[in-house]
């Protein structure tokens, strides 16, 4: 099994230092974060262009997908990776179709092993399931147990990601079940993101 890796996913205030802040916290973790995600909200087109470019660079400097949440056609505009759809995002067939083979396409599925089956058949990328634990980012009414995780796991190959309130003091038994990232977003930015970086990379070392 490969190792555990942290899939970032930004604030919704990107301007500013945030640049800078991406910057270091990939550099904290080399080759721990693999995947970032820009998610911003209730911007044109244009403006978030504007925004992610200077991200976009930072990530294909360090050999890091760079995914647009929600917006498949923002994600053809920016040449993006890939884009990650919630449940009322579209269809992942459509989104091949707009993006091309080569894009990573991610589905939030929530805690339901239905809408993982689904989105596997759709030709995902990957599935997300969350939120694990309560989040200071984005509320959700659904909590999967960390059993899901390990079913998941145990038979598919495509890889999961668990997202909701994971932080390096909680995310050790997701690490354990198989998890192949855990998205954190509020636990990196909310603080120091090179401290919070190097706690995630020492909490997800495997058991030896």
């Amino acid at each position: 099994m490969s190792a555990c890796q942290l899939y970032l996913i930004s604030p919704l205030e990107t301007g500013g230092d945030f640049p800078a802040r991406l910057e270091r916290a990939l550099a904290a973790g080399a080759g721990l974060a693999s995947a970032f995600q820009f998610r911003v909200k209730g911007l044109d087109q244009h403006e978030a262009a504007r925004l992610a470019a200077p991200l976009q660079e930072i990530c294909a400097s360090r050999d890091v997908a760079f995914i647009v949440n929600d917006d498949v056609a923002l994600a053809r505009r920016l040449k993006a990776d890939g884009v990650h759809l919630g449940q009322g995002d579209g269809d992942p067939r459509e989104a091949r179709e707009e993006l091309g083979r080569e894009a990573q396409i991610g589905v939030t599925c929530h805690a339901s092993r239905h809408l993982a089956m689904e989105a596997g058949d759709a030709g995902a990328d990957y599935v997300a399931f969350g939120a694990f634990f309560p989040s200071e980012t984005k509320a959700s009414e659904h909590r999967p147990d960390i059993d899901l995780v390990e079913w998941w796991s145990g038979l598919f190959e495509i890889p999961c990601v668990a997202i909701g309130g994971i932080t390096p003091a909680n995310c050790g038994p997701l690490v354990a079940a198989g998890a192949d990232f855990l998205a954190v977003s509020h636990a990196v930015w909310g603080g120091d993101e090179v401290a919070a970086v190097r706690a995630f990379a020492k909490a997800m070392q495997p058991e030896t």
